[in-house]
């Protein structure tokens, strides 16, 4: 099966959000498991920078964008069994940041054009595109609307994932053909049109044949409008092709047993390392060093379905816990002021990070006691899943893929992975702080079991890589591939396989008037019968010229086992394997025609008594 993934960002090249850690694991895994993989991203400044040296030129060529033919350049590189290619074109990508920009529309509507455009330049054509959000989302239009003149890209079937509903791509209906090309039958038909704007997500979700969402939980809620942003009516007119896949994280670069990112390492058998982790954070962002203090930390975007409000509704409970807390992320200007006031407030006992930086955040995962996640929604979330890795017990709302990854803590059978709280409301997520911090004081012991059984958690890529590829194969028909001897799923799919025939072992001629209800059964004739062992058909396999047999009652009936699948050395005499009802039955449905004549012993001798009396007269006559 030949997939190409499309993406905005993906890690190690570029990243700003979760999206680029899935990009980055899910292609290697889902070459892994035999799939032929290419992803597609731009080129941006910061990738020609740092890998520019490894890339590979294939091609350019031009891409008509509405009123504009504009280069495009096509880079290789080979890595972890895929095939990364980087779309060129300076004017768009070569900028620092990658969204936040004015013609973010003309930049990903180039970059989904190009991605259709320069299909034939790759090293095959795909069976499947996998695009992801709404800086993809028109690649399906481009692929349908190229398909109306080449036959060869009505082939290709298409897979969305949404990571985030909230983004859709939105804008004015009037820029259809200048933007993006594109006819305004788009507009007009509805595919591209919804709420009086231009919203590409709507149009993605409409032609894709395959939607996904990146938890089971978040494919629930995208049906209802509190979760949907409006979208709640067009993904349950699509709910046939909508499923949830949990997100995995790359269980080889996330591992604290040998991370260079983290001060020192550690595991669940040996967690010395976890206190100088600690004591590295407190001293990299002046946190007092206080070892037996727990560590509350948070690293999200600071925006407001990640729940901000709540925290901003009860800081002051928060810190008045015998706890230190840590932020790192930015985002709106009122949270980032409202935090950084807030870490004046509590000098040595809060410090907020009002940046996003990989290595600050690897040393606030090893060094945190408890990670705090209390989103309004939250799609999946790869926080938790890294904070549980690294021995940070997380604090989550359940939602999205936070309830399907983390199970709330029960004291008495002394299980679950963290600390859960189900309303959206400040009060209940300070409850449960209360809970998680105390526990922590006062019981080391099960605050030390629950930690273990987070960091136990299997959240590989490799489970997630089997449902997609189970999504690919129900949409193009193809057989799911199997790797590592993972067959389960194709033998549950596959027609049963022909029982193996048994040796046929000869036995004693039988009477002939059992052997007349053994044929009426079978279908076999007499001087068959009298030469070998009878062979039972079970009744539904009795050709359908046969007339049906007449069942036995329900209270006497037996489920037989067919001969062809019982042991020759158990096989039962057919004679015995028969119950007299089922005999009964089978003598009443033969013609009479197909029995056997009673031609017996008794039958020849009376003939010949009544030829001796015959004689015997003619005898006296003379």
């Amino acid at each position: 099966m030949k997939i190409l993934y499309v993406t905005s960002e993906a890690v190690p090249f570029c990243k700003t959000g979760g999206l680029a850690d899935v990009a980055g694991s899910l292609p290697p895994s889902l070459a892994k498991q035999g799939a032929e993989v290419a992803v597609v991203l731009p080129l941006y400044q910061k990738v020609k920078e740092k890998f520019g040296d490894q890339l590979y030129f294939e091609c350019y060529d031009y891409v008509d964008l509405g009123w504009r033919h504009i280069y495009c350049g096509l880079f290789s590189l080979e890595r972890d069994g895929v095939t990364w290619y980087f779309l060129d074109n300076e004017q768009y990508f070569a900028r620092w940041e990658l969204y936040g920009h004015l013609d973010d529309g003309e930049r990903f509507g180039y970059f989904s054009r190009a991605v259709v455009k320069m299909l034939d330049r790759m090293k095959f054509w795909p069976d499947v595109v996998h695009y992801n959000d709404w800086q993809s989302a028109l690649v399906p239009v481009y692929l349908k609307d190229d398909g109306v003149r080449e036959d060869r890209y009505r082939s290709i079937k298409t897979v969305l994932t949404i990571h985030n509903i909230e983004y859709q791509g939105r804008y004015n209906p009037y820029v259809l053909g200048e933007l993006f090309g594109l006819d305004a039958g788009w507009v007009k038909d509805g595919t591209l049109l919804m709420d009086g704007d231009l919203n590409l997500l709507k149009g993605a979700i409409l032609c894709a044949d395959a939607v996904n969402a990146v938890s089971p939980t978040y494919a629930s809620e995208l049906k209802m409008p509190y979760f949907a942003h409006h979208m709640e009516s067009i993904l349950q007119r699509c709910s046939d092709k909508l499923s949830g896949v949990l997100n995995g994280i790359d269980m080889k670069l996330y591992d604290p047993r040998t991370d260079p990112r983290i001060a020192a390492n550690f595991s669940v058998e040996d967690m010395a390392g976890k206190t100088t982790d600690k004591a590295a954070l407190q001293k990299l962002v002046g946190l007092r060093e206080e070892p037996h203090t727990p560590i509350l930390a948070m690293v999200s975007r600071l925006v407001s379905h990640k729940g901000l409000d709540l925290i901003c509704e009860v800081l002051h409970d928060i810190m008045d816990l015998p706890v230190q807390m840590v932020i790192l992320g930015k985002g709106d200007q009122k949270y980032e002021d409202f935090f950084r006031w807030a870490s004046q407030q509590y000098p040595g006992r809060m410090s907020v990070q009002l940046d996003y930086n990989e290595d600050l955040s690897m040393a606030i995962y090893g060094g945190a006691d408890l990670f705090l996640m209390p989103s309004k929604s939250e799609p999946c979330g790869l926080s938790q899943m890294i904070a549980m890795r690294y021995g940070a017990v997380p604090i989550v709302r359940e939602t999205g893929g936070l309830k399907d990854t983390v199970q709330p803590r029960d004291a008495i059978s002394d299980t679950g992975t963290g600390f859960t709280f189900a309303h959206y409301s400040s009060g209940d997520m300070l409850y449960v702080i209360r809970e998680a911090v105390y526990l922590y004081k006062d019981y080391p012991d099960a605050f030390a079991r629950l930690r273990q059984r987070a960091m136990e958690c299997d959240f590989s890529w490799a489970r997630s890589a089997r449902e997609y590829l189970r999504i690919y194969a129900n949409i193009t028909g193809q057989e799911w591939p199997v790797s590592n001897g993972e067959s389960a799923v194709r033998a549950a799919e596959a027609p049963a396989e022909a029982p193996t025939p048994v040796e046929e072992v000869p036995a004693e001629p039988a009477p002939a008037e059992e052997a007349t209800a053994e044929t009426a059964a079978a279908e076999v004739p007499v001087e068959a019968a009298a030469a070998e062992a009878p062979v039972e058909i079970p009744a539904a396999e009795v050709p359908a010229a046969a007339p049906p047999a007449v069942e036995a009652p329900a209270a006497e009936a037996t489920v037989e086992t067919p001969a062809a699948e019982v042991p020759v050395e158990n096989a039962v005499p057919a004679e015995e394997a028969v119950e007299k009802p089922a005999m009964e039955a089978a003598e009443e449905i033969v013609p009479e025609t197909e029995k056997a004549p009673k031609t017996s012993k008794k039958t020849a001798k009376k003939a010949a008594k009544t030829a001796k009396k015959s004689a015997k007269k003619g005898s006296n006559k003379k």
